[in-house]
């Protein structure tokens, strides 16, 4: 695995957590749904009676899972942290806090560091040249 890819886990775990995430407020919203129908004829349908039990069920799992990917991503960050505090130059440094550890957008970075665009890829360039030899060692 090169740099980038290895440096690009986080955003891919909190990507997967922030879905996840959505899933729950989706399940929370279809669990809280109760509607009923009065009608003077009884009903003959059998009914699926475990439905909310499903819910919860599905729920709690998913919740785990986001804990799971929680600890992994926390776990991850600090190693890329690490990493990172070993690289030589403070201007690649921040560059790659702002793009792995924050998930900044290029353009974002180009304006926080006061850099062209461009400057901007071939600072990135350098620092994963860096981060690579890091890794090896």
């Amino acid at each position: 695995m090169n740099a980038k890819d290895y440096l690009s886990q986080a955003y891919r775990i909190d990507q997967r957590i922030n879905s996840k995430i959505e899933q729950v407020r989706s399940l929370r919203v279809l669990a809280v749904k109760a509607s009923s129908t009065l009608t003077k004829t009884p009903v003959q349908k059998t009914r699926n009676v475990h439905r909310m039990e499903d819910t919860v069920a599905k729920l709690v799992d998913l919740e785990s899972e986001i804990n799971a990917d929680l600890n992994r991503l926390v776990n991850l960050k600090c190693e890329i942290v690490t990493i990172i505090k070993c690289v030589s130059v403070s201007e690649h440094q921040t560059l790659l806090e702002l793009r792995y550890l924050s998930f900044w957008t290029w353009e974002e970075i180009a304006v926080a560091l006061h850099f062209d665009l461009r400057h901007v890829y071939r600072v990135h360039g350098r620092a994963l040249s860096e981060v690579e030899i890091i890794r090896r060692t």
